[in-house]
């Protein structure tokens, strides 16, 4: 630019000796000059605020001094012509200088704009978070698809289990494959590594082969074989868990295979997706890897069970990740012995339940609840014994069926005699034991009974699975056209008991006859009809399983969901052909003869222990008011006032309210530290203000203080929050 152009001049002119200049010199360049000297005091500051032109400058500006150029006495001495030369040849450089700062100057505009923009984008960005943030508040957690209710991914897990045994047998030539089925949040497969085992580091090599498979879209194709065709095949891979599972297939069937491309093939009955690019490979990973014994049985091989989780997007994905972080926070085994709530005693035997003094008070709550309503609803409390000879359970067929989740039997004077699996066949002995009228029914009784069920130790899981809990049992038997009004109550004080607990939102399934079945057709389509009719009449809405009934029954199922969204089986209604009949149970009916009753099934928290479990996780610890073990915790600020809050924690007592006293030595905080700790959701500071005036300094948990109130307030406050389900604060 100009000012730049006459800034170089005039610096190469401050060279000149004052004695030897002379106007004439710069004659050519004089009106150039003197157009550029009117902003080259604008150009130097330019200069100095831009270094980066420095050394370029100093470099152009030696170039251009002349060898002629003489030194004497620190004056220099030029030939009257040198200027000139020099204006001539600044010209020449000054523009190739002109065209590097033009390209500079515009390099930092762009980066002054980029940045600028950056700014503006991570300022969007922070915004876009936020109303994030506020949508999924207000929306919740994102509703989960499962398998029950989305066919697209049942197929692409049971899929990605098969892209998985293909990748294990392309990195493990010698690995030999058992089953991989779809599972509620993923799938697994279970591997013969041949005395070796996986680690962490295999997981994420079998993950990248099973992304290269996806990503070739092999199809994946049916076929139908025959069964020697299907052995010869087998016998050619040496795969003899294949072998075996060939064999367990039932004379008749099909014998099905899926393949992937023409690499790989399994003994399945699928469904499967298209192709292996129909899964997601971002949308699926591998999780762990457990040991698992073939058939479940101690005494047969140890295999490699990797499990994964599969979903539809990404955002699924990522959604299902967030509850399982959320769900170990969550994890009833952990906050059942930090809030001291029960145990597993393994010095005992693993899967029975050990209930703590604030368990157990949980426990008693949550009985008493469900006994008051069953008795208000026209139940009748029934108890029965825990064992009875083994003749019972062959009659009501239950030794025939589920004989492997029995314990076995014990001989008491050469009888052999079978711990109660279920509670089922004692009441009806009860109703067998006097004659009954079609006046008498329906009879409904329900009963709090324990019992036992053997579970391998692998398979046992805090309160989930454990091998002795206690049903909420409950028998009706009825008249044939009470079946639709018995359900439809049955339903009702489904929704009365679990919306106590705050579960609302259920997930409902009616199954209907299977192939093999027990029973008429007549009292089949009076049950179905029944349970239908029932659920119209509720105004619920439900799903039908084709087929998935009991052999003695039609069934609804009925699945709670919780506060990270995942859904818990609870509650079924059953229809019983079998019992009724095996038993001979009659009534006499208005003409005189005599009548098979029909009998209903139910149980709604399915059974105590898990139903507790449930609630702890639901609540990740935090009970409230009415079901907390402890409601009221009083923390004395010193020895003096102890008393006080003794006599304050037995009236509270009185009242029914659970109240205990922090005595120690502990300071304040440190004593509400420990109450926040063990979530207790009121606590009180006591001090001599609040021992001479008969009140207490109230704080609720999640709100704070609230304030002194006089006694009597705070007890009508503790009970009418208890009577109304509601928090303490919010009153």
């Amino acid at each position: 630019s100009p000012p730049m152009k006459s800034a170089v001049v005039l610096v190469l002119a401050c060279a000149v000796p004052v004695s030897g200049w002379s106007p004439a010199m710069m004659t050519p360049t004089l009106g150039g000059l003197r157009a550029g000297a009117l902003s080259a005091a604008r150009a130097m500051p330019a200069l100095a605020r831009m270094p980066r032109l420095a050394a370029p400058a100093a470099a152009s500006a030696a170039r251009l001094v002349p060898a002629s150029w003489k030194m004497s006495g620190g004056a220099r001495s030029f030939s009257k012509t040198t200027p000139l030369r020099m204006a001539a040849a600044t010209d020449t450089d000054v523009a190739s200088l002109e065209a590097k700062i033009k390209e500079q100057g515009e390099t930092v505009r762009d980066l002054k704009e980029a940045k600028a923009a950056k700014e503006d984008i991570d300022a969007a960005v922070v915004v876009l978070k936020e109303l994030k943030a506020d949508f999924e508040a207000q929306a919740g957690p994102m509703e989960l698809p499962t398998n029950e209710n989305n066919d697209n991914l049942l197929r692409i897990r049971h899929s990605s289990a098969h892209v998985m045994a293909m990748a294990v047998q392309r990195l493990y030539p010698k690995a030999q494959v058992t089953i991989g089925p779809w599972i509620d949040n993923g799938f697994y497969y279970d591997f013969d590594l041949q005395g070796d085992a996986f680690d962490d580091s295999d997981l994420k090599k079998i993950k990248k082969e099973m992304d290269s498979i996806v990503k070739k879209k092999y199809p994946i194709r049916h076929e139908v074989v025959s069964r020697e065709e299907a052995r010869t095949r087998i016998q050619a891979q040496n795969e003899p868990y294949k072998l075996e599972i060939l064999d367990s297939i039932p004379a008749g069937e099909d014998i099905s295979i899926y393949h992937i491309g023409e690499e790989w093939w399994d003994l399945c009955a699928g469904p499967h997706v298209e192709d292996t690019g129909k899964i997601q490979a971002k949308a699926l990973e591998l999780e762990r890897v457990s040991g698992a014994y073939w058939r479940g049985d101690e005494k047969r091989a140890m295999l490699q069970r990797v499990y994964g989780t599969a979903w539809e997007s990404v955002g699924q994905l990522k959604a299902y990740k967030t509850m399982v972080e959320e769900a170990k926070k969550r994890d009833h085994r952990k906050l059942g012995q930090e809030l001291d709530l029960f145990s597993i005693q393994e010095q005992a035997g693993g899967g029975l339940v050990f209930w703590h003094p604030k368990g157990g008070r949980i426990r008693n709550i949550i009985e008493t609840f469900w006994k008051d309503i069953h008795i208000r609803q026209g139940y009748e409390l029934v108890y029965s014994p825990h064992i009875a000879n083994v003749d019972l359970w062959k009659q009501s067929g239950h030794f025939e069926f589920y004989a492997d989740g029995m314990f076995d039997q014990m001989d008491v004077e050469g009888v052999q005699y079978q711990i109660k699996p279920m509670n089922c066949p004692f009441h009806v002995l009860m109703y067998k034991n006097s004659p009954r009228s079609y006046r008498n029914l329906p009879l409904r009784w329900a009963e709090l009974g324990t019992v036992y069920r053997y579970e391998r130790s692998g398979t046992l899981s805090g309160l989930f699975r454990v091998r002795g809990f206690t049903q909420d049992d409950a028998h009706v038997f009825c008249l044939p056209d009470q079946v639709s009004d018995e359900i439809f109550n049955i339903l009702n004080l489904t929704e009365d008991i679990l919306s106590k607990f705050g579960f609302k939102d259920y997930e409902i399934f009616l199954s209907t006859r299977p192939e093999k079945s027990i029973g008429d057709d007549k009292y089949w389509d009076i049950s179905t009809n029944g349970l239908i009719e029932a659920l119209d009449r509720k105004g619920w809405k439900y799903s039908i399983n084709e087929g998935d009934g009991a052999f003695y029954g039609p069934k609804i199922d009925l699945k709670i969901k919780d506060a990270l969204g995942r859904k818990w089986q609870c509650s079924t209604v059953q229809c019983d052909f079998n019992l009724p009949n095996r038993f001979e149970l009659e009534y006499i009916a208005k003409d005189g003869t005599k009548q098979r009753p029909v009998m209903i099934h139910r149980a709604i928290f399915g059974s105590v222990e898990r139903f507790f479990g449930i609630l702890v996780e639901n609540y990740a610890g935090e009970f409230p008011l009415w079901l907390a073990p402890e409601q009221l915790r009083l923390l004395p600020i010193n020895d003096d006032v102890v008393p006080y809050c003794e006599k304050v924690a037995a009236a509270m007592k009185l009242k029914g309210i659970r109240c205990e006293v922090d005595s120690s030595a502990e300071r304040v905080q440190k004593k509400i530290r420990n109450s926040e700790i063990q979530k207790i959701p009121l606590t009180a500071v006591v001090g001599p203000a609040e021992a001479e005036g008969n009140s207490l300094a109230m704080r609720a948990r999640f709100v704070g203080d609230l304030g002194s109130m006089p006694l009597d307030e705070v007890t009508a406050k503790i009970l009418s929050a208890v009577e109304t389900n509601t928090a303490f604060g919010s009153l």
